[in-house]
């Protein structure tokens, strides 16, 4: 059986071929990046270039086997994504008050039972807590005793257009969605140890569009959240600042971008020669009106600027829940802006908390060529390695919050139904 994850981001899209073997053990078959088309802030806005950017990676997908697009795990990503908490209660359905598997299903049912816009769907209920006759904090009920089952349940919904543009996309190259992740819990998935999400974590994925956070704590996902900045927002800055074009701007933030300004001489310059001696580039093709020395320290104060507001949105999330500076495993660090030197440092300075920069577990994968191991061993396919192992996780029966198969026939009829004219 093939599982292929697949991560629509802003910039870059990134996808996953793994075969599942004997054991569950997985094979990884296929790595892909490409430049992202007719996404903007994690959400397609332009159905056919996104298609577009996808068909030549969906046939090398299906030169590596045919099945591998019918199994498809993607990420459903942007800042319309909202999380609430909700409370289910259910008798106890059986004679001698032994909580079955039906009572559980029924009782998460029942915390789904929320008032929702005409236009939004749930996409996860992740049960946080069951309680059984008033006793509480139980994770696994089943096969307990009692006459009152309760639940206490975080419920994420999602714009039903943007998930039916994701299916759309998918379908309309002859793919099959396995199932729909919420972005921010992907990456907690292949990056997060057990001992961090149990003494508490939030997880921060610095994406182009977007920056989406997720707090762990005994075990559990505590609060989920997404804001529509990313490190693209840093090469605009950079872009208006040092008045040159994004693509010069890009240059020169990843070769003397950091994140202390502090740390950097005001005397240290860029010039378009150092720019050509460091990365071989020469500026003027980029931007032919860069002309201009410009200050290191003047590129570290825009970059620092834009992250410390970053942060400072992650902080207001984590005093909603009441957990700033209270989470002992601190501030793990993924995606494509957490390349930039410093960020640590800077983050523990805004965030009053331990920090680093977080990698997909790779251990327990087996690469058919030596080089996917190298790619995927990197902060900005933490999403990406995240959604296989859920995929994964669904192969072998464990539970996870993904839409089953049959919640995902349900759904496509749902909005089917809805958009009909």
């Amino acid at each position: 059986m093939y599982i292929t994850a697949l991560d629509l981001g802003s910039s870059q899209i990134r996808a996953i071929v793994a075969e599942v073997k004997k054991g569950g053990q997985l094979a990884i078959f296929g790595v892909f990046k490409i430049f992202s088309a007719g996404i903007r802030k994690g959400e397609i806005v332009d159905m056919e270039e996104t298609t577009e950017a996808l068909r030549e990676t969906f046939l090398k997908i299906k030169e590596i086997d045919k099945a591998a697009i019918k199994n498809i795990f993607v990420n459903v990503g942007g800042v319309g994504v909202k999380c609430q908490t909700s409370r289910g209660i259910v008798a106890v359905s059986r004679a001698d008050n032994e909580i079955s598997q039906d009572d559980i299903d029924r009782v998460i049912k029942a915390s789904q039972a929320i008032k929702l816009l005409p236009n939004r769907m749930i996409i996860h209920t992740l049960a946080k807590e069951f309680v059984i006759d008033g006793i509480s904090d139980i994770r696994e009920p089943l096969a307990m005793t009692g006459t009152r089952l309760e639940v206490n349940s975080l419920i994420i919904d999602a714009s039903s257009p943007n998930v039916k543009n994701i299916i759309n996309c998918v379908e309309s190259l002859g793919g099959k969605i396995g199932g729909l992740i919420y972005n921010p819990l992907s990456g907690g998935r292949s990056v997060l140890t057990k001992a961090q999400k149990d003494l508490g974590a939030v997880l921060i994925d610095i994406g182009s569009g977007t920056t989406s956070m997720s707090v762990y704590e005994e075990g559990k996902l505590l609060h989920a959240a997404a804001f529509p900045v990313g490190s693209g927002n840093i090469t605009n800055d950079l872009a208006i600042g040092l008045k040159c074009s994004v693509k010069a701007a890009e240059l020169i933030k990843i070769l003397f971008g950091t994140a202390l300004s502090r740390d950097v001489s005001s005397k240290e310059k860029i010039s378009q020669s150092i720019i050509k001696e460091k990365s071989g580039v020469d500026v003027r093709e980029l931007d032919k009106n860069f002309k201009t020395v410009v200050s290191r320290r003047f590129v570290a104060e825009i970059i620092e600027s834009r992250l410390s507001e970053i942060f400072e949105f992650i902080n207001n999330e984590l005093k909603l829940v009441d957990r700033s500076r209270r989470l002992p495993a601190g501030a793990v660090i993924v995606g494509g802006g957490a390349k930039i030197p410093a960020l640590v440092e800077l983050a523990k300075q805004e965030l009053k908390l331990s920090a680093e920069i977080g990698m997909p577990e790779i251990q327990n994968l087996e690469f058919y060529n030596a080089e996917f191991g190298g790619q995927v061993e990197s902060s900005d396919f933490s999403a990406v390695a995240g959604l296989l192992l859920w995929g994964s996780d669904e192969h072998s029966g464990e539970k996870n919050w993904t839409i089953s198969k049959q919640g995902l026939k349900g759904l496509v009829f749902k909005m089917l139904k809805y958009f009909k004219p």
